[in-house]
């Protein structure tokens, strides 16, 4: 039987098909709640992970053009590009089509719906419109870069004689302006390190504004990447664009590819990152430090910096500072066009779980080694209660927090809610859903805790508290447990029993995941 495709202003007859998914922007209030797909959610990360593969191809591809480094979708990172849910959706789609019963497909994005009514068995009806919002993009991202060109332009003008005070082969860490970096030497990603280590210099990445840049180099030891830049290079920021071949922009996943080009070109993000690399290509070149560390994801910036630093026989040390879940698939070597070209010369991991990991994803075992957890602490002591609310903690993505708090009022259960702390999310609390400011730390006792792509369900897992990972139907929420830690998955149609069912987790050694720091392999590295 056909996927019938359609958009939310399209529907076909309620006895056109039996059962009906919305995939991007469909709204679905005229359909039948009861006739929705079930274990969709299930379906679609299990369709995400069929997929893997081909999106390390793609990226691959995509990664070796020209402006490929200027984007997120070739690195293959979920956290910053959705082509891969995109390719999810359509191998979903294909198998609907080839199924007894027939599946309505609500979509409202106008590539994906281009890209699925060409495939066997999808009977589409008309497409969403395409060019206004085409040409929309295409300004807002002009006017985005122009207005990054501006402010680094500034910016250099006032950073500008930092650059005479950097030597030439001494040690740097290079670093996000993090809020919790300080000018006495601590800092967001590596904590104490510049403490213990005083010969240490700190490079602020171009993502980090004047006024914190100011302020943390008062230290003296810490710099802006902003003084390497030049009047040229700032002028030539609103042309900086993706800009994928027209191989690609043609091939197998050819809509998909203009899709993430148009919404990437949205934005000044392509700007940011060639002032970055501009900027850091001539410190390298000029100055020549003998060793870099940084807060290493595999990102389009970082594998220039890699290649050029092995070039001018710089060492080259990757911190995993973070978690690594499974679907973290940017880490891998497969995505890199260039293999272990672009890895570090060292990547130091906080904990054993995330060193086979990333060994499993091919990188090189005699480059792997355990630095420990630099900047978590021990983790709190939450009193488990059965009587007590369950802690739900959103995450980043808004509409996987309002089908998590939806889900939760529709339990009848006690809930306290604690929204991601960079995208504050609002929502109409009851008697049993209420708001908190406090983190899960901060509780005197918890039931349970539900979560979606943060680390919370992580640190629970640690207190011993009872935890559940939320799996939305739209959206992929990244698992950031490393593999080989399972946890309960519940989604809004299942939450309520696998609460019912839910119990405490296994005993998880904090040192698997979050070791202890390696100080003497730190000072062995960055002397």
């Amino acid at each position: 039987m056909p996927l019938v495709l359609r958009t939310t202003d399209d529907l076909p007859a309620i006895d056109a098909f039996d059962a009906w998914a919305a995939a991007v922007g469909g709204k679905t209030s005229a359909l039948d709640p009861g006739r929705r797909r079930a274990d969709l959610a299930a379906d679609l990360e299990a369709a995400f992970e069929a997929i893997i593969e081909e999106w390390w191809k793609l990226g691959r591809n995509l990664a070796a053009e020209p402006s490929g480094e200027l984007a997120h979708a070739p690195t293959c990172t979920p956290n910053a590009s959705d082509m891969g849910l995109m390719m999810a959706w359509a191998r979903l789609a294909e198998r609907w089509a080839g199924e007894q019963t027939t599946t309505l497909l609500v979509c409202d994005d106008p590539w994906l719906f281009r890209h699925l009514a060409g495939k066997p068995g999808v009977q589409a009806g008309r497409p969403p419109p395409l060019s206004l919002k085409s040409i929309k993009l295409a300004l807002r991202g002009l006017a985005s870069r122009s207005a990054v060109a501006l402010r680094v332009g500034l910016w250099l003008l006032a950073l500008f004689p930092q650059r005479f005070r950097i030597g030439r082969g001494e040690a740097f860490l290079l670093v996000y302006g993090h809020p919790r970096a300080t000018v006495d030497g601590y800092d967001g990603y590596f904590a104490d390190i510049m403490r213990r280590q005083p010969h240490l210099k700190r490079m602020l990445h171009a993502d980090c504004s004047l006024n914190r840049a100011r302020a943390l180099s008062a230290d003296g030891r810490t710099f802006s990447m902003h003084a390497w830049g030049s009047p040229g290079l700032a002028l030539l920021l609103p042309f900086a664009k993706w800009r994928p071949s027209a191989t690609e922009r043609n091939g197998e996943w050819g809509w998909l590819v203009r899709r993430a080009a148009c919404l990437e070109g949205g934005t000044g993000q392509a700007a940011i990152i060639r002032w970055h690399n501009g900027c850091r290509a001539k410190w390298l070149r000029r100055r020549r430090p003998r060793i870099i560390a940084w807060p290493w994801e595999n990102h389009s910036w970082e594998r220039p910096l890699v290649r050029q630093a092995r070039k001018l026989g710089i060492r080259t040390v990757g911190y995993q500072h973070s978690v690594v879940g499974r679907l973290m698939i940017h880490y891998a070597v497969a995505g890199n066009p260039d293999g272990e070209g672009s890895i570090p010369d060292h990547i130091l991991t906080v904990g054993p779980a995330y060193q086979d990991q990333l060994a499993q994803w091919g990188i090189p075992k005699d480059r792997l080694a355990v630095g420990g957890a630099l900047r978590f602490a021990e983790p709190g002591k939450v009193a488990h209660d059965p009587q007590a609310p369950i802690f739900l903690a959103l995450p980043f993505d808004g509409l996987t927090a309002a089908e998590m708090v939806a889900a939760a009022k529709a339990t009848g259960r006690t809930f306290v809610v604690k929204d991601h702390p960079m995208t504050p999310f609002r929502f109409a609390e009851t008697d049993k859903v209420r708001r908190t400011d406090k983190r899960l730390e901060e509780q005197e006792a918890v039931s349970a805790v539900v979560y979606a792509a943060t680390t919370v369900g992580l640190e629970a897992m640690l207190m011993g508290l009872p935890v559940a990972r939320f799996r939305p139907r739209r959206r992929l929420a990244i698992d950031v447990l490393p593999a080989g830690i399972e946890v309960a998955v519940v989604d809004g149609e299942t939450l309520d029993e696998g609460l019912a069912a839910l119990q405490a987790p296994k005993s998880l050694a904090r040192e698997r995941v979050f070791a202890d720091p390696d100080y003497g392999l730190w000072s062995e590295l960055l002397k």
